[in-house]
């Protein structure tokens, strides 16, 4: 297990998830736990080189991201013994827990779920940040990422909101970033041809569900191979009121202030620096973006029986 010890239970899970592990009749799990300068990159390493072949993710979405884009990296590079990742989510937002219909709020669920789960391939995205200053930082991210107002939105989200109110805390701090103006983007989706906008919002989902059930990307999942691209230029409260009905009720008409792009890999490249955000996390300014996805890199265990359906878009049960 990789574990977040600063999270309210972590003490808690501990104790409980090792009585579990041996009620099962396995050994004595072994627990890595994460830091403010690593949030679960070393870690993991760790835990690989030690012979584990499950890797517990507990904590909220940073921590599933540094675990999961090990053994992406690891999948990629190396395809040896094939490793399960689990999680057990512990954050405000939990977003991968929430697309895979976890039950967030029960932590015998969350156990059930790490032990006694089938493993299944999902993808993820490799997404290269460009800086100002010329270089590139190499990340995985398993739900979205985006740059603009959900950015900014991620960055001055209150911490002392959050442990009070939860996911609220995002919107309030919503409120205060909507009145932001528009930027110009130059974006490609796949081999297509370079396009040009002034953007609130550019977000790249793998799969697109928020807090409440809210499903900001409908058609994205998480095993189609595809990156979902939405390109929103609102200008006006009206137009902000007009993209959150259509993503609120899923209305399929049309409306000229949000965009749907689908492909296996995207580039943007920004004007002047923008912040950007991954799986929740803010990664500061960036001015260019090249991303693919990896289809069935990461193992992750789930309890049921499932199969995400890109032609359906539904998750079906048995």
């Amino acid at each position: 297990m990789i574990l977040n010890p600063s999270k309210n239970g972590a003490d808690k899970l501990r104790e409980t998830f090792t009585a579990a592990v041996k009620r099962a009749g396995g050994a004595e799990p072994g627990y890595f736990e994460t830091t403010v300068d690593d949030p679960g990159r070393q870690m993991t390493l760790d835990a690989i080189e030690q012979g584990y072949n499950v890797i517990v993710a507990a904590g909220g979405d940073g921590t599933v991201r540094e675990v999961a884009e090990v053994l992406v990296q690891r999948e990629v590079a190396e395809g040896d013994e094939q490793i399960e990742m689990a999680i057990l989510p512990m954050g405000t937002g939990n977003l991968l827990a929430r697309n895979l219909d976890m039950n967030v709020d029960d932590l015998k669920d969350g156990i059930n779920w790490a032990l006694h789960g089938t493993a299944r391939p999902v993808d993820a995205v490799r997404i290269d940040l460009e800086r100002k200053n010329g270089t590139i930082d190499e990340h995985v991210f398993l739900v979205m990422g985006g740059v603009g107002i959900d950015a900014e939105v991620m960055d001055d989200t209150r911490d002392d909101l959050k442990k009070k109110v939860g996911p609220l805390a995002y919107v309030e701090a919503g409120f205060r970033k909507m009145k932001g103006s528009n930027k110009p983007v130059s974006f490609r989706v796949g081999d297509g041809e370079w396009e040009k906008r002034n953007v609130r919002s550019v977000v790249f989902a793998n799969c697109g569900r928020l807090q409440g059930g809210f499903d900001l990307v409908p058609e994205a999942k998480i095993d189609d191979g595809k990156i979902d691209l939405v390109v929103m230029t609102p200008r006006s409260p009206l137009d902000w009121a007009r993209i959150f009905v259509k993503t609120l009720v899923r209305v399929k008409r049309r409306i000229p202030v949000i965009e749907y792009f689908q492909d296996e890999s995207f580039s943007l490249r920004t004007v002047e620096p923008i912040l950007a955000q991954l799986d929740g996390d803010p990664v500061g300014e960036i001015i260019g973006i090249t991303a693919r996805t990896v289809p069935s890199s990461l193992h992750l265990r789930t309890l049921q029986e499932r199969r995400w359906s890109a032609n359906l878009g539904t998750v079906f049960k048995r």
